[in-house]
This record gives structure tokens, C-alpha cells and sequence, in this order.
């Protein structure tokens, strides 16, 4: 078998909305699994309708087209006896390796989707419930409640500042790789011992074990750790600084980097006793800061970059997110997924890491998928359903 078709013969069905399991899906997708998005014939994935309407087009808003490609769509209102019985024949005739669902585990009993209920219609099946603060819980959680919940709100602003919400959501970004990471480990596991498993992912609990060095510190060492801007708490000078023409950020890991630092041209008024050692700049961070922005602004920021690199010092421009996707180690490695009825052609993030699968398809997916794209191929043309029984349950909503 071809490394890059290692996946092909997994079925992921996914009963999904919003962003944290259909990033996951995404990045099964990538790996070449055939993933199959299952959603409510009425209400659909709510985040189809957020961001820009880029193709006019209902269901197909551009914040949806960013995590949905390489996938198939179903509609199914699983909640009735009918939506029932087709759940139970995807799940066998399709040979369904995972079933994944971020619903609310109150809607688990009345959907049929609860593990026990889904074991003994499949029994090796691979269970995901990704869920906020666990299965006990019904809780409602987005990205930016589970980073104020998780501490990630605390650490991040300015020092004395307000407390701010990231950039990017972590919180279902991280949990969508945790969950990938158990996925993988749920698949060996099977292939080992032919047993399938259930998993039940928090996202707040995902969002936690990120707070490595806060949680030790606060708990064993009982120190006070917060926000303080574009500083670090244990390295200086770890901060951003001004140039002629911009920002750059500069990360000093240890005292030899410091002493290589001093020896720059420009930079030796910044070498003196006190702060020979780590210790001694972070005691005197802010004063230190001011001192080596008076320098840097006398730089332009290519300037800088060519200094430190030959002084192996990390740096970096502050990029842009244009200037990200040109980056020469990003670039190559974006991936296309074009509208076959548009002609829309859109980029999406790389993963991590390319895969065989993404190296095989030349870094292609295929287009995110209308809704109940592919109920005719999967219901009709899989599962034997004819055509007069999918108008019946077109009328009855039930897909």
C-alpha cells in the first residue's frame, strides 16, 4: 500500500457544527480519510451562514469554506424513527471507523447517537463527543468563554491592562488537535487489539493542560502569574521593538546569546554588570526594553534581521498575515480547493505537517461541500435507497 493511501479506507462520520470538530475532520481530510459531515436538514451547520456570502450563495459563507474541504455532506434529522434507521445503515454499509459529534450529551439519548447505542450497531466503532467542560456537563461554550474560563484571558494583554482574548481560538483549535491525537491512538489501538473505545474530550480541559509553566508556578511556588505584554516571564530581553520602518521581535534564550548581543555594533552601551545574568534584566525588564529600543529604532527592520542572523539571535518581522502566506517555508504549501460550479478557488492553512495524502493530490482538496451535497450519492447510489423514497423524506425533512 502507497503511504498515501493509508487513509482511505477510514470512514469518519461526523456529526458537526461551529469550529472545533470540523477543524479536526479537516485535518482527517488531509491525511486522506473519507470523511462525511452529517447535519440537521433544517438547521444545518450554523456557521455556513457566517462571515462573508463570497459566492451568493446561501449555506456557503466564507468563515464555513476556511475548515470544510475534502469532505462530503449529508442532511438526516436523526431525532426520528425514519432519520433512524438510515443512521444505522450508514454506519454499517459504509463501514463507519469513527462517528464524531460536538452535540450538547443531553441530546446524545434522544439523537441514538450515545456510544453504547452506537456499539451495537457497529462494534469496533471509534467514539468522539467533544463536548465543553465534559460529559456531565450541558454547559454552552464558545472559543472566547473557554479562554476566559481556562485562564488563557489572564495571560494575555498588557501588563496592568484589561485582559484579552487571542488571536486565533485555541481553545477549539487545541482541542481539535488533542482530539486528532486520540484518534490516532484509538486506531492503533484497534488495529492491535480489535476493540473500538469511546472517547469524551473537554475542550476546557484541552484548554488547561496549556498552562504548563503557570499552573506549576502558581500552585507549587504560590507566584503570581499573569499578563505582561510582549515580555516574557523567565527570559530577557524577550520582547517586540520599534525600527525605522516597523517592529521586530527579538528572543534571547540564554547569558551567552546576551554577551553575543553586546558585542553587536551599536549594542555595547548595553553591557553592564547588572545584566550579565537572566536574572538581573528581567529585575530591570522595563528599564532594559527602553535601552534597546533607542538602538533598534536606529535600524531598519531587514537591517536588524541580517545583524541577528549572522549573530544566530532569534528574530523575526512582525508579518502580516499577506506577508505570512509568502513566507518561502508557507507558501509552497498552501492548500487549493476549488468550486467546480465557480470556478471559486479557495486557500486554505496548511497542516503541521504535509501529508503522503496532500503530497499525492498536490496539495489539493475538494470543495467544501454544499448542503446535502451528497445525500443522492451516499442515500441513493450506497445505501439502495430509490429515488421516490429520498423525495419522501425530502418532504418529511427527515433529509
Amino acid at each position: 500500500m502507497e503511504e498515501s493511501d493509508l487513509f482511505k479506507n477510514i470512514t469518519v462520520l461526523s456529526l458537526e457544527q461551529a469550529t472545533v470538530l470540523p477543524y479536526l475532520t479537516l485535518r482527517l481530510a488531509e491525511d486522506g480519510a473519507n470523511v462525511i459531515r452529517m447535519e440537521h436538514p433544517i438547521y444545518g451547520d450554523p456557521n455556513r451562514r457566517v462571515g462573508d456570502d463570497v459566492l451568493k450563495e446561501d449555506r456557503m459563507f466564507s468563515y464555513y469554506l476556511s475548515i470544510n474541504a475534502g469532505k462530503k455532506a449529508l442532511t438526516l434529522d436523526i431525532g426520528t424513527p425514519e432519520g433512524q434507521e438510515i443512521l444505522k445503515k450508514l454506519m454499517t454499509q459504509l463501514k463507519v471507523d469513527i462517528f464524531a459529534t460536538n452535540q450538547l450529551p443531553r441530546n446524545y439519548p434522544k439523537l441514538g447517537i450515545e456510544y453504547e447505542m452506537l456499539k451495537k450497531v457497529k462494534e469496533d466503532i471509534i467514539w468522539l463527543g467533544m463536548t465543553g467542560f465534559g460529559p456531565q456537563s450541558n454547559e454552552a461554550a464558545y472559543d472566547p468563554v473557554l479562554q476566559a474560563r481556562g485562564g488563557l484571558m489572564e495571560l494575555t494583554g498588557e501588563k496592568g491592562g484589561s485582559p484579552q482574548v487571542m488571536g486565533i481560538p485555541l481553545p477549539d483549535m487545541g482541542a481539535s488537535e488533542h482530539g486528532y491525537g486520540l484518534l490516532m491512538k484509538a486506531l492503533y489501538k484497534r488495529a492491535v487489539t480489535g476493540q473500538g473505545c469511546r472517547i469524551d474530550l473537554s475542550m476546557f480541559e484541552s484548554t488547561v493542560s496549556w498552562l504548563t509553566q503557570a499552573i506549576t508556578h502558581t500552585v507549587t511556588f504560590k507566584k503570581k502569574v499573569s499578563r505582561r505584554g510582549n515580555t516574557h516571564e523567565f527570559f530577557s530581553p524577550v520582547s517586540v521593538y520599534e525600527t525605522k520602518d516597523g517592529y521586530a521581535y527579538v528572543a534571547l534564550g540564554n547569558d551567552k546569546q546576551w554577551e553575543t548581543l553586546t558585542k553587536i555594533p551599536g549594542f555595547e552601551s548595553l553591557s553592564k554588570k547588572e545584566y550579565e545574568r537572566n536574572a538581573g534584566r528581567i529585575a530591570d525588564v522595563e528599564n532594559l526594553n527602553q535601552a534597546i529600543n533607542v538602538i533598534t529604532r536606529k535600524f531598519t527592520t531587514g537591517e536588524l534581521i541580517h545583524i541577528f542572523n549572522k549573530a544566530t539571535i532569534a528574530i523575526s518581522k512582525v508579518n502580516a498575515i499577506e506577508e505570512v502566506v509568502e513566507d518561502p517555508l508557507v507558501k509552497p504549501n498552501l492548500i487549493r480547493s476549488k468550486d467546480p460550479k465557480t470556478s471559486l478557488e479557495v486557500t486554505v492553512a496548511p497542516p503541521p505537517c504535509m501529508t503522503p495524502y496532500l503530497k499525492s493530490t498536490n496539495r489539493t482538496l475538494s470543495f467544501p461541500p454544499r448542503f446535502g451535497e451528497h445525500n443522492g450519492e451516499i442515500y441513493g447510489g450506497l445505501l439502495g435507497y430509490s429515488s421516490a423514497q429520498l423525495k419522501e423524506f425530502k418532504e418529511k425533512n427527515i433529509i
